[in-house]
């Protein structure tokens, strides 16, 4: 439910679309969602519970920031190979031309090890984030001020800040403050809807339907026992050419500060084999942090 998920995965970010553009490790995070039953609650009632189980509806409104760090898949095979591989490919290359440049001239050994990259998440009201990702030897950087974004990418030899693309911007500015979508839905103009009870990794969940005040549908899966958000429809994500639906699963939930937080996350896209993983190390409370660090970065 937090801005954690949404700007991690992929999500949203979560993971920020940086995150889920690498590649994706093997097999599937579960298995396909078959009819199930749960006790009979309303939408509201359980969004109530859900915020509850979350940490409380007043401990999300005292969060001003949240400063998480962590690591994060970035597929297969030798970690200096591969680093400089994607270099010369670019961050923004396909997962599957990315997991193919990986694999040649690799031993099978190497192919086995997870490549996994230390990021540096940071973000404070209003829409503020800014995101380190530690990339072949160099960091790459990406931060929004509430309006405007920009990326720095040292590992295609750019020096200058780009600006979002329009898309980029378009999605960055959806996304919901700290407390995520469900908390004081109803003032953000968010209409909650259930859909129906599903299976997630084994056990009950209600599915809901969110439609924002723009139109925009998604969906969250709240677990029927412990009611966390346990699955979330991410952004979809332009690959290949094409856009993919994609679902983050929440797992490893923690108590921070009274928080609920998942400290693992992982991203599967629809028509990719495979999953991606992200996990947290560290999560801050309201750590001050300089508004100078959300505005464009330098070389």
């Amino acid at each position: 439910m937090s801005r954690v998920s949404s700007s991690l995965h992929a999500s949203g970010s979560m993971l920020l679309g940086v995150l889920v553009c690498l590649c994706f490790s093997r097999g599937l995070v579960a298995a396909a969602d078959t009819k199930v039953t749960a006790p009979t609650l309303s939408a509201a009632q359980i969004v109530e519970k859900h915020v509850v189980a979350r940490g409380g509806l007043q401990t999300w409104r005292a969060v001003q920031t949240l400063s998480v760090t962590g690591k994060m898949d970035a597929g297969y095979g030798d970690s200096a190979a591969r680093s400089r591989r994607l270099a010369e490919g670019g961050l923004g290359a396909s997962a599957k031309r990315a997991h193919a440049n990986t694999v040649v001239g690799a031993t099978q050994d190497k192919v086995d090890q997870q490549v996994q990259l230390p990021f540096r998440l940071e973000m404070k009201r209003p829409h503020k984030s800014r995101l380190e990702i530690d990339f072949a030897g160099k960091t790459a950087v990406q931060v929004y001020d509430g309006k405007n974004g920009w990326k720095l990418r040292p590992y295609l030899n750019r020096s200058d800040a780009d600006p979002f693309t329009a898309e980029e911007a378009k999605t960055e500015s959806e996304k919901t403050e700290l407390e995520g979508p469900l908390v004081d839905y109803a003032a953000k103009g968010t209409k909650v809807e259930l859909a129906g009870v599903e299976a997630v990794a084994g056990h009950s969940a209600y599915k809901l339907k969110l439609t924002a005040k723009s139109g925009d549908v998604q969906h969250i899966w709240i677990d029927a026992q412990s009611f966390l958000d346990v699955k979330v429809e991410g952004s979809p994500r332009r690959m290949d050419g094409r856009m993919h639906s994609v679902w983050v699963y929440q797992r490893d939930f923690r108590s921070v500060q009274g928080l609920m937080i998942p400290f693992v996350l992982e991203t599967a896209v629809d028509g990719y084999h495979g999953t991606h993983k992200v996990l947290i190390e560290k999560v801050t409370v309201n750590a001050k942090l300089d508004d100078a660090s959300f505005s464009k970065p330098r070389a």
